[in-house]
């Protein structure tokens, strides 16, 4: 083994590279080594979001606040803080049949307020700079490119036809039948490009596992112990 590297972090690549070949045995077909590294990647995961949800949250939030209130610059405790902890504690009656019901309370709450943090979000950052983006003149005065006019068109009537073909007020037959058949098309394109770039970004995720094997691994480990450099 190379002395320059440490013996946690080579038994840390070991790992990760011996598992990265385990997921990608999948590619071959399913079986019992690819299942094992399933397991330990998704029990992980939820150690790790557990640890972190009790550092993180339960600690700096619930904790602290009633125990020790000047850590979290509090001048008494904030026993407000018991009402959360309450609702987030009957979340655990999932796992008794008979009070299961209560479970619906804190569920409702998160709904409902996590619905309340969307909504508006989505509104600002998605609907209203549609809306801004449809209402562009098609040719903008002062000096302005045949690409620009074209795009400021394409834009407005591809709003236009997707419109149309979520009207189902009516059959679509006639200008309407028309214009939700371009809308179908323009979905299509938007489709395909949200389709694209999730390929993209798995692309990018494959590339980087690849090269953690060839260098940090093959390279860092498994080469030098057969003389290479």
């Amino acid at each position: 083994m190379p002395e320059t590297i440490p013996l946690e972090q080579a038994i840390g690549t070991w790992l990760a590279a011996l598992l990265t070949l385990a997921i990608f045995s999948f590619l071959y077909r399913d079986n019992p080594v690819y299942k094992l590294a399933e397991h330990v990647f998704v029990g992980v995961s939820a150690g790790y979001g557990v640890v972190i949800t009790w550092r993180e949250a339960v600690i700096p939030d619930l904790i602290q606040p009633l125990i020790n209130p000047g850590a979290v610059d509090l001048v008494g405790p904030n026993y407000v803080v018991l009402i959360p902890g309450a609702l987030g504690m009957l979340m655990f009656s999932r796992f008794f049949p008979r009070c299961d019901w209560l479970s619906r309370w804190p569920i409702a709450f998160v709904m409902g307020y996590g619905s309340g943090l969307a909504i508006p979000a989505a509104i600002q950052m998605q609907l209203l700079p549609q809306l801004h983006a449809t209402l562009q003149p098609v040719w903008p005065a002062g000096e302005v490119t045949w690409w620009i006019a074209l795009s400021n068109l394409l834009l407005f009537v591809g709003v236009l036809c997707t419109l149309a073909y979520f009207y189902f007020s009516r059959e679509h037959k006639g200008a309407l039948g028309v214009a939700s058949r371009i809308g179908i098309f323009f979905l299509m394109v938007a489709f395909g490009a949200g389709f694209g770039n999730t390929v993209m970004a798995r692309v990018s995720l494959l590339i980087g596992r690849v090269q953690f094997l060839y260098h940090d691994w093959w390279v860092g480990l498994v080469q030098p112990w057969f003389g290479g450099g």
